[in-house]
Parts: C-alpha cells; structure tokens; sequence
C-alpha cells in the first residue's frame, strides 16, 4: 500500500485513508469486493438493490467480519422498503449511505440523525443543489463516461459546475482509473474519486474471468450508450443481447421483461405488488413504455447473468469508457496504492511558479 496521503474533505468525512471510493455495483460490490477496497484504505460501498433486506444485513455483517475500516452501503431511494433499509444500515453502524438516486429529506434526516454519512450519486447540477438543500454531507457526481445509467455531459464540464454550485464536497465519477485522474479531479475542486469499472477488474472481484476478459478485451469504442434496456441511456459493454434488444419489437420486449421480472421477484424476494408499486415510481415523470418498467426493475437479472453467471452472451455488462484502457487485474490493495503513488509523482512532477 502507498504510503501517499492526500488529506481532502472526504477523508475527513467518511474516515477512510485515501480519497477514492469504489461504487456499488449490483452482483460485484459485494462482502469480499467491499472489505478489500476499505482494507486497502479507500471508501468501499456495499450494492444493496440486488439483496433481500435479510441478506442485506447479512452482508454488512460479514463486511463488519473481514475489517474494521469504514465502508458504506448504496440504496435505491425510490425502492417500496427503502425505510426498511435505511432501518438495517442505522442499526448495524454501517458509516456511509450512498443512494443510486436522490433520496428524500425524510431518510437524510434519519440517516443524519443518526450519525451515518449522506452521498446520493446525481448527473445534474440542479440534483446536487436538491441534496445539498436537503442536508446531504457530500455528492457523489457521475459524468457521461461513466457505466450504467448516465448522462450526456461529459464530467470534465459536469464536475466544475456542480462544485461551483455547492458547499459539500463532492466526489467525481465517469472516466477515473489512475493516480492523474485524481489529481485532475482534485485540480477542479474534487474532494475525491469513484470509480467503478475499475475496481470491478480487480484480483478481489467476484466477476467470473470469461466476463473480465470481455472487459479487458475491449476498445474505448466497444462501450456504448443504449436506452434499448429500460429506455434510460444505459453505458454498457456492446453484447448479443444489446443488440437483440435494439432489434425487438415491442412484443418481444414485453415478453422477455415479464420473464426476467418473475426470475427477479424470486431471487430479491420482492412481490409483485412492491415490483408494480416500484415501477410506478420509476414510471413518475418519465417515458417509459411498460415492458421498459418491468426491466428497468428486474435488470438487476440481467446484470447477475453476465456477473454472477459468466454469461457473457446473455447479460448486460454495465461500463464506463475506461474498460479501454484498463489491461490488468491489480487486487484492491495495489490498484489503490498505485493510484495514490502515481497522484504523489503527478503531483510532484507540477511546474513550481518561482516567487516574484
């Protein structure tokens, strides 16, 4: 581990080491990913939306067993048992909240309340600005060039707008994976990164090695933006079934969401009423055809095909653009002090402006 410390308002907030967080990703961030990312002195954050509260407990408990670092937990805020989440984070001491979207000043207030760390993850100023008003602690900011569900700005612009227009920290996300990216960040006012792609190609991930080699295999322009999965722009790995969904008609579409909808409700134990009354939420203000709903709330299944089942032909690989550059699987403890190391000698490596 390097022996680099940049000192910035997210170490002081959350605890940990070094400024650098590892996103919660659904079927990858989980116990063992979690413990080696905090192990290793940054913020690892626990993916909850594809665990039943039960496990969801298990897990951070399990996390609790394999170090004494500070990690966190991510939560969809417009799930039916978000309370009830919220209930198992506050009750097992877990230090960090991070929320997929903005939660409400309801659950910040109780989250607060009782001493956890607020970061909502948002792709807008005016997002930021909501969470700050509400009492969020920090601001997770994620660009356009980030995996998953993203947006069309680039983090380069993105990133200094949102610092601008609050007075929490804020941590970028979309394009990071080395010590410059970093340094970069923290150059625009960042108090941190979080990467996600990154940590997914670790030595400590539980991602199968035919999924990690389609990753590393691919170029920059092998990851594209599609809206075919659940009609949000969704970053991901171009597969066989992006392109079978890019060529369904809607019936098939319907068809295929309904099934993967009835896999989903077994795995997470969510009936269907919560799944229809989740879908209802996520249907608010948007778009979206139904068969669009219905995998929108059981991609997680899609996700699980490829990271959980190797499934590289049938699964959705969630990822930024960085997979391009990224050619080898470091275990979290040396993915973290290289980029610690290669943020001192950037940092050392800065022309000094001699005293007038």
């Amino acid at each position: 581990m390097s022996d680099t410390v940049l000192a910035t308002p997210l170490t002081a907030l959350t605890g940990v080491r070094h400024p650098i967080v590892q996103t919660g990703m659904g079927w990858v961030a989980g116990p063992r990913l979690v413990s080696a990312t905090a192990n290793a002195g940054a913020l690892g954050i626990l993916a909850s939306a594809t665990m039943s509260p039960e496990r969801l407990r298990d897990a951070v408990r399990e996390v609790g067993s394999r170090t004494d670092a500070p990690f966190g937990v991510n939560l969809r805020a417009d799930a039916g048992d978000a309370a009830e989440r919220v209930r198992i984070i506050i009750e097992e001491g877990v230090r960090v909240a991070s929320f997929a979207l903005a939660p409400s000043r309801e659950l910040i207030a109780r989250l607060k309340d009782a001493g956890v760390v607020v970061i909502p993850s948002v792709g807008a100023r005016r997002h930021a600005e909501k969470v700050a008003a509400w009492g969020a602690d920090a601001v997770l900011v994620q660009g356009g060039e980030g995996g998953g569900h993203t947006g069309s700005v680039a983090t380069t612009v993105l990133l200094p707008q949102v610092v601008d227009a609050v007075d929490i920290p804020v941590v970028a996300a979309g394009g990071f994976h080395d010590g410059r990216g970093l340094v970069a960040a923290l150059s625009y006012g960042a108090a941190g990164v979080a990467m996600g792609t990154r940590f997914l190609l670790t030595s400590d991930s539980t991602v199968p090695d035919a999924v990690k080699a389609r990753y590393l295999a691919a170029a920059v322009t092998d990851v594209t933006v599609t809206t075919a999965v659940d009609g949000l722009p969704h970053r991901m790995l171009r597969t066989e079934l992006v392109d079978a969904l890019e060529r369904s008609g809607r019936a098939a579409a319907l068809l295929r969401a309904v099934r993967h909808a009835a896999a989903f409700r077994r795995e997470a134990g969510t009936g269907w009423v919560r799944m229809v009354r989740d879908g209802l939420a996520m249907k608010h203000g948007r778009d979206l055809s139904w068969s669009q709903v219905l995998l929108a709330a059981n991609t997680p299944m899609l996700l699980r095909a490829s990271m959980v089942d190797g499934r590289t032909d049938l699964g959705v690989m969630a990822s930024g653009q960085v997979a391009g550059l990224i050619e080898d699987l470091p275990s979290c403890a040396e993915l973290v002090g290289r980029v610690m190391a290669e943020a001192a000698a950037v940092l050392g490596a800065l022309p000094r402006t001699a005293p007038s």
